[in-house]
């Protein structure tokens, strides 16, 4: 079979970056564009040294994003853009059959009136929202091997809502009065030049931030509403922590009746048996985010508190990795009818 013509869109960022380190040592896929306004004519290798001398490297550099360009290139598109951005990519390169996987948040919303909301914009393509699929393999995965358009998950919503999933699945907690609280690399604000996100200034320090509305708190809403049958609305604490990559969060959950540690336990092991990609701690172990760094696994724990009757979720996740780029490639598998962990694993 011929290997898949893949383009990145915005390649140069951390989310690129991470993308082209995954499809350069992908076995089914030839990596044919790679696109960034900033290092247009740029080696591939130049800007990114540490691969210089890998297959599929040589020869490839940085173009203009084009979109009759890329169409006539790839099969399928990332779009490692900005919300707002990316939906300028995906409409022309949708019509011209290329399948579009976006990292961004302009298709994670079913509804445009909620995501000007929260990101204070006009929606730019509120006719394709109908037909986005959430690319969540836990969740959807059949609907994502028929899907055009993927709507890649955010890193915070990936390990709230995985942490999240079998307690509202299995009914085991309330839905109101939940609580997240995640800590998290500043990578995931992406490769700017903000103070904020600056070296000297996240160094030696924690600092929550976008309290009480951060933007993914939309996307979060939606879909732990979607897993529970009935709207939810949540309060999430998003905190910088001095560390590359990863994300740990914390779900605090009041229980509808009293539950023991060990059905916890098992509720969790069999939602996610046989997912290659969540790992549900083993009875004594929390998630650690230096386990998980550089992979496309989410590590899952739970904890039952009978003094405050909470049930408590916790998750480990690289936002980089199984929060962007991962799990993103992990969706191009599923359309592309390949076993799911090729060049994951």
């Amino acid at each position: 079979m011929a290997k898949v013509k893949v383009a990145i869109v915005g390649a140069s960022g951390y989310t690129g970056e991470e993308l082209v380190r995954l499809l350069i040592s992908h076995p089914e896929v030839e990596l044919a564009c790679v696109t960034s306004r900033q290092q247009a004519g740029q080696p591939l290798a130049k800007a990114f040294p540490r691969y210089a001398g890998r297959p599929g490297v040589a020869g490839l550099a940085f173009s203009e994003p084009k979109v009759d360009d890329i169409a006539a290139k790839a099969r399928v598109a990332f779009l490692a853009l900005p919300h707002g951005v990316a939906a300028e990519f995906a409409v022309p390169l949708l019509a011209k059959g290329v399948k579009v996987i976006d990292l961004s948040a302009d298709f994670r919303l079913k509804s445009a009136d909620v995501y000007k909301e929260f990101y204070a914009q006009e929606h730019p393509a509120p006719a394709l929202l109908k037909d986005a699929i959430y690319g969540m393999p836990e969740i959807r995965r059949d609907a994502i091997r028929g899907a055009k358009l993927i709507a890649s998950p955010g890193c915070y919503p990936t390990s709230i809502i995985l942490a999240s999933a079998p307690a509202l699945k299995n009914k085991l907690v309330k839905t109101a009065g939940v609580a997240a609280n995640s800590l998290s690399s500043p990578s995931g604000a992406g490769r700017k030049a903000e103070l904020d996100y600056l070296f000297i200034e996240c160094n030696e320090s924690v600092r929550a931030y976008g309290v009480p509305k951060h933007r993914h708190l939309s996307e979060i809403e939606q879909e732990l509403s979607l897993l529970a049958g009935t709207t939810m609305t949540i309060a999430f604490t998003p905190t910088l922590i001095p560390v590359n990559r990863g994300i740990h969060t914390t779900v605090y959950f009041e229980m509808l009746k009293p539950l023991a540690q060990a059905d916890a336990q098992k509720i969790y092991e069999d939602f996610y048996r046989g997912e290659p990609f969540v790992r549900v701690m083993e009875p004594g172990r929390l998630p650690d985010i230096k386990n998980i760094a550089g992979a496309n696994f989410l590590d899952v724990a739970v904890r039952v508190d009978p003094r405050t009757q909470r049930l408590i979720a916790f998750s480990a996740v690289d936002n980089l990795v199984k929060g962007a780029g991962g799990q993103a490639v992990q969706s191009m598998n599923l359309m592309f009818g390949l076993p799911e962990t090729t060049g994951l694993l």
